[in-house]
């Protein structure tokens, strides 16, 4: 894997957008915070995922990365566009990465027992990889102009789908946890042994959901091309960055009057809800950081940017790994993790307060390791 990867490609730009990376730094780092609470029956509520509709800044993570995914695949492909001869070796690179991406997703279920008859199927690598492919795919061989029409059929045609189409086996469409078309699709193509192990019914990282999700990718694209705009200036492309990120966040507030914000079934109105505070954002870095230069906050974050892919997908093994291992404690079996949890956080600490702390150090332990890489010049390339 010696070929530069779509995620990381900005940095051979001959102006590094230094946002962008500290962005995704923030995001995978967040990611990290947010999987490994101490004690899942304590967690302060911002750090929650909602039960069902609604959105709290937990669910904000996932749809950011795939905004990332989407204006790095502008600063990576750009340039290519019109280099039509290699266009079959730039979709057998896409195509190549999409599959390590997913395969990754998968070994992570899988390990350590490789039980194929009873593993997830989606997950969170997973969805990534596959918006990567079909996005990237679509920057490069579809006329630009067309994209952004493309963003507005998915979010009609999921929309409709989700409230129109009759569910097999449940009667009339509806937005239920168990009973909403995408999980009875979920359970009717991978059955309950390859689905989310809290439910076994649905997945929130399913089959149908994924589709929208591939809009959050495009909402990327379409925002990554007025940075590369060379017609715009600095101020310019923060100013629209702005606009189009708070118009469609005042459409996702609209539509969720009667398609409710729903991460778990990444509705129309919380991909737009979503790629508008995103885009708000990363028009305020873009100004603070790479148009005023006050950059001197960056570095933590630019470490976790450049390993993103790398940090989230061995730091979920290790959580996996040290809640199947067993140590003794006082005469009872627990799983490593919660002896070091029992042992140094939970006594010291509130409830809250120690679940966070647990989940801190997890994210600082990490920073550490990449920080060691970062300094030695090595990146894992994925």
């Amino acid at each position: 894997m010696e070929s530069k990867p779509i995620m990381q490609a900005i940095q051979s730009e001959k102006k590094r957008l230094l946002s962008l990376d500290v962005f995704r730094g923030i995001t995978v780092a967040a990611m990290i915070l947010v999987n490994n609470p101490g004690d899942w029956s304590h967690i302060y509520a911002p750090l929650e995922h909602s039960d069902w509709n609604g959105c709290t800044p937990t669910d904000l993570i996932f749809p950011f990365f795939l905004f990332i995914v989407g204006v790095s695949i502008v600063y990576a492909l750009d340039n290519k566009l019109s280099d039509l001869k290699n266009h079959n070796t730039f979709i057998l690179s896409i195509s190549k990465r999409a599959a390590i991406l997913f395969g990754l997703g998968l070994l992570m279920f899988l390990q350590p027992y490789f039980d194929f008859a009873h593993f997830r199927i989606p997950g969170v690598l997973q969805r990534i990889a596959i918006v990567y492919f079909v996005c990237a795919l679509l920057f490069l061989k579809v006329k630009q102009e067309k994209l952004f029409t493309i963003f507005i059929i998915i979010l009609i045609a999921y929309w409709l789908m989700m409230i129109l189409i009759p569910v097999p086996d449940f009667g009339e469409a509806n937005l239920g946890k168990e009973t909403n078309l995408g999980a009875w699709l979920d359970r009717f193509l991978l059955t309950e042994n390859h689905l989310w192990i809290n439910s076994k019914t649905w997945d929130p990282e399913g089959i149908l959901g994924t589709l929208p999700s591939i809009a959050s990718g495009l909402f990327g694209i379409l925002m990554g091309k007025i940075f590369k705009s060379k017609q715009k200036t600095e101020e310019n492309k923060v100013v629209w960055l702005f606009v189009y990120g708070f118009i469609a966040f005042l459409f996702g507030l609209a539509w969720d009057l009667f398609f409710p914000i729903n991460k778990s079934l990444w509705t129309s109105s919380y991909v737009l809800y979503a790629g508008g505070l995103a885009s708000i954002s990363l028009a305020l870095l873009y100004w603070i950081i790479d148009v005023k230069g006050f950059s001197r906050f960056t570095k933590p974050f630019v470490i976790y940017g450049v390993n993103a892919i790398t940090v989230y997908f061995v730091s979920g093994v290790v959580a996996r790994s040290m809640n199947i291992l067993k140590v003794n404690l006082d005469g009872q079996v627990v799983s490593w993790k919660d002896y070091l949890y029992l042992q140094f956080y939970a006594p010291n600490f509130s409830p809250e307060n120690a679940s966070v702390a647990w989940a801190i150090s997890f994210v600082l332990i990490w920073f550490l390791i990449l920080w060691v890489m970062y300094k030695k010049g090595i990146v894992i390339k994925v």
